[in-house]
């Protein structure tokens, strides 16, 4: 009798697990956030040059509240907490820094190098950090906020500081999903146009005369 309890428990429990009703990995988060480029070069396109006009992207610095899996939210001037139910499918700096890539390489059209080493492959390089990226409470925003940092093959370095802020933003992982993926893109325009010389784009305009 009990070789026959044991064959049958080892039926329903290969029958639960099939079923999908047997996890050994803990529960699914019940969102799983990513970043969409709205600019994506179509399929059979290509690029070519030199290492002269390549550029290679490298993946941002983050601080420790951005270098999880979790969206920070800035309660005040020194709390931080993270918003319930949402979480990123990857870590945010390497999500930024596929959707730049991609942004850049259409806006800009340029011969974009970002793999994870491609200081070989490219004269100009891209690099920064992502100061903030995640929700601001106080504000009821969401905000980006990279500081790029371009080097020339002939040695010459240029800093700036990009920024978007989405106001009016329930603190829910949804609309806060996709205002972060809005942010994300507006600020890769912005470099890209940097990147393509337009280096008016992020700065203040002039004061009427």
């Amino acid at each position: 009798m009990i070789a026959v309890r044991t064959i049958r428990l080892a039926a329903l429990v290969s029958t639960l697990m099939l079923a999908g009703c047997v996890s050994f990995g803990g529960e699914v988060p019940a969102n799983l956030l990513t970043l969409t480029a709205d600019m994506s070069a179509p399929a059979g396109s290509g690029h070519s040059g030199s290492r002269e006009n390549a550029i290679a992207i490298h993946e941002p610095e983050v601080p420790a509240e951005v270098d999880v899996l979790r969206v920070p939210v800035r309660v005040d001037s020194v709390r931080i907490a993270y918003l319930k139910d949402a979480t990123w499918v990857e870590k945010p700096a390497r999500l930024f820094r596929r959707l730049l890539a991609e942004t850049v390489r259409v806006r800009a059209d340029r011969l974009v190098i970002d793999g994870d080493d491609p200081s070989l492959f490219a004269e100009t390089h891209l690099r920064g950090a992502l100061r903030e990226f995640g929700y601001d409470a106080s504000l009821s925003a969401v905000v980006l906020r990279f500081d790029a940092v371009r080097q020339t093959g002939d040695g010459q370095v240029e800093m700036r500081r990009f920024e978007a802020i989405e106001q009016g933003v329930a603190p829910e992982a949804g609309p806060v999903g996709f205002a972060l993926n809005r942010v994300a893109n507006d600020v890769a325009k912005q470099v890209a146009d940097w990147t393509a010389g337009g280096s008016e784009v992020a700065a203040s305009p002039a004061p009427a005369e």
